[in-house]
């Protein structure tokens, strides 16, 4: 059994659960259940990140305790996480004592590649990084996204001499070491990385004081993205224990506004450590509505708990898994929602279903115990080994979709009128095994509809007495 390592990017937790959160999260999902049913020992990392100037500002805008506000926000992801029906194996807080120690540790490792010295330059609050010169030009001195202008800041930090790492990880990436997915992410990275200055990853404490100390100097908090981003090896153990069974990571998933960090600090950090680069980066895009960027200004952000509590997890991960592309930025409008509903998943799913098991039940059909349902078809491995979730997800839809066809070409109600039980028994037989054998490449994406089929085809067939996706 080979053991393979997952991991999501833990979330800041100065706002609530979003799409582009719940996106990483079921990716994520699908990997590890995809990767546990080939046969693979997985281990499945979540977390939150809980350091950092814009947390202390909200909880002080709330007049709470910083420590108070994140134990609250965190409690609320694990909720939220548990509501999308992923399931991770391994939660870290960037507050968790033994996360913190650790990453002082990693600190001290990496003191061959850091300095001290002024920073003079920009910076953005909102992104919680500093900013270039030629960056601050391109954008007119406000940031795109938080449509905010950038600080000047004057101050001691300790920086991180990239240029120590540089030519080697120009080489990881450019040879596919670390495969950066989509390729033309690859493209953009291995031009921000010629860019790139040494990075600075300390902030005074006179600026920040919620942060971990730097070891030995009392004045100094580390970067926030420097603490986050070392929670990938911290959770595994790290420096205190071998983490060689399970690192380098099979695939870290993040969306497309933070690859930066992952494909190019994060590896630096890495190969400064002596570590292994990991294996994958799969950058998903974002999810817009009705064509445009979420944005509260706007008014147009799409709540995920919303669109679950309305009709439940397995329609929210058939809709965000198959309609909105892995790698892509996407749309979401409730008329594209509603129609997938319930033209597909209660119509394609929900009646064949339905549909075989009163037949089935009603004519005395049983499968017998040995009946191996768990093959998966060499082009569904394809896809997946190459992190193409919506195209395997269609892939076995069509089969689904092909099922149904099948049903109203060979007519097995009329086999049961004529009294031609032995080709009723094959016909029903034969339709019923292709639709679990579906199930099971459908278990890694609708994981509580493939059990609920499972369960209703095992022994006795007894068909739903609700429908499985019930229609508006």
């Amino acid at each position: 059994m080979t053991k393979k390592y997952i991991t999501t990017a833990i979330p800041y937790m100065n706002g609530n659960p979003h799409i582009g959160h719940a996106m990483d999260y079921c990716l994520a999902d699908v990997c590890a259940r995809y990767l546990a049913l080939s046969g693979n020992e997985v281990r499945f990392q979540a977390g939150t990140d809980e350091h950092g100037s814009k947390i202390a500002q909200k909880a002080d805008e709330l007049d709470v305790e910083v420590q108070t506000f994140v134990d609250e926000k965190a409690e609320t992801f694990k909720e939220f996480i548990a509501k999308l029906g992923v399931s991770y194996t391994d939660f870290v807080r960037t507050t968790d004592e033994w996360h913190e120690r650790r990453v002082q540790e990693i600190w001290r490792k990496l003191a061959d590649h850091i300095y001290l010295a002024k920073y003079e330059g920009w910076y953005c609050t909102g992104c919680e990084r500093f900013i270039t010169d030629k960056e601050y030009e391109e954008n007119g001195g406000v940031c795109p996204d938080h449509l905010k202008s950038y600080e000047k800041l004057e101050e001691e930090n300790y920086y991180l001499r990239l240029s120590d790492f540089k030519g080697r990880l120009k080489k990881a990436i450019e040879t596919d070491e670390m495969l950066i997915l989509p390729d033309f992410r690859k493209k953009e990275i291995l031009k921000l990385l010629e860019e790139s200055p040494d990075m600075s990853i300390s902030r005074p404490v006179t600026q920040l004081k919620w942060g971990v100390p730097v070891p030995d100097d009392p004045t100094q908090v580390m970067y926030v993205w420097v603490d986050a981003l070392s929670n990938y090896i911290t959770v595994l153990g790290y420096p205190e224990e071998d983490i060689s069974g399970w690192w380098p990571a099979a695939a870290q998933f993040v969306g497309k506004d933070i690859l930066r960090f992952h494909a190019i600090i994060w590896p630096a950090m890495l190969l400064g450590l002596g570590l292994p680069l990991p294996r994958v980066l799969v950058s998903h895009g974002m999810v817009l509505a009705d064509g445009q960027k979420m944005s509260k200004s706007i008014g147009n952000v799409v709540d995920p708990n919303e669109v679950i509590d309305k009709h439940g997890i397995d329609a929210f991960r058939y809709f965000f898994l198959r309609h909105i592309d892995t790698f892509a930025d996407s749309d979401f409008t409730w008329e594209k929602f509603e129609n997938a509903y319930n033209n597909e998943l209660a119509n394609d799913l929900g009646n064949l279903v339905q549909r075989l098991a009163t037949l089935a039940s009603k004519n005395g059909i049983k499968l017998e115990n040995e009946t191996n349902v768990s093959k998966l078809s060499l082009e569904y491995q394809e896809l997946m080994d190459k992190f193409e979730f919506a195209k395997a997800f269609d892939l076995t839809w069509e089969k689904v979709q092909g099922l149904n066809k099948r049903i109203d070409e060979e007519k097995p109600w009329e086999l049961a009128k004529n009294g031609e039980k032995e080709k009723l028994g094959e016909c029903l037989t034969t339709l019923i095994v292709d639709l679990l054998q579906a199930n099971t490449e459908l278990s890694p994406f609708l994981p509580e509809a493939s059990k609920k089929i499972a369960a209703i085809f095992a022994g006795e067939i007894q068909p739903p007495t609700t429908p499985l996706f019930p229609k508006n």
